[in-house]
Formats: C-alpha cells, sequence, structure tokens
C-alpha cells in the first residue's frame, strides 16, 4: 500500500520525491522571498491625489462615481478594523479619499 502511495505521489510531484521538497524550500522559497519584500529605495513616492488612489477619471459620469466609491467604500470599511496595521493604515487612508471625493463631488455628508 505504502508503494502505490509513494509512487503516485511521485507522478503528481513530476518524478520528485517528497523528500526532495523541504531542501527546496531551504534554499529560499519563494514565499521567503514574497515574505521580505521589496527593497526601500531612496526616494519616497510622492503622495497621489485621491482622485487616482481611487480611480476616479475627469470623464466619469456621476453615477460612476458613485458606484465606483460605494465599492471602495465597502472593500475598505472592512478592512479598517483588520488586526494587521499596515492594511488597516491602507484602509484609512482610502477612507479619507472616499470621503474627500465625495464631498467633493456629491457635496457635505
Amino acid at each position: 500500500m505504502f508503494k502505490i502511495l509513494k509512487n503516485f505521489s511521485k507522478s503528481l510531484g513530476g518524478g520528485k520525491s517528497a523528500e526532495a521538497k523541504p531542501a527546496a524550500a531551504k534554499a529560499g522559497s519563494l514565499l521567503d522571498k514574497v515574505n521580505k519584500g521589496a527593497p526601500v529605495s531612496a526616494k519616497a513616492e510622492p503622495p497621489k491625489s485621491p482622485e487616482e488612489l481611487c480611480g476616479i477619471t475627469p470623464k466619469m459620469a456621476k453615477d460612476e462615481i458613485k458606484m465606483q466609491l460605494k465599492l471602495l467604500f465597502r472593500r475598505y470599511n472592512r478592512s479598517a478594523s483588520s488586526l494587521d496595521a499596515k492594511l488597516r493604515g491602507e484602509a484609512d487612508q482610502m477612507l479619507d479619499a472616499i470621503v474627500q471625493l465625495r464631498e467633493k463631488h456629491f457635496g457635505e455628508i
């Protein structure tokens, strides 16, 4: 029975044995590279405008703007209560941009 399972796992794994996988993971897997993140550059990006953050263009109709802001609000309002500080900060920034755009296009809230 064990030989059958072993052969089956080899056939699914492309001929690689299950023992070779941990050795590759120790050498530095793709997940480790992604978790490390991109190197921080010396130049900081200029802050984007609320329109750029929300994907609002001057050619959009009021209905399209309203739908886009509604979609973004639902998405980022959920993230605002996240335990991850980075995600929570990004959500706060986006919610501020949404409020600014809503006041700009539809008046005071």
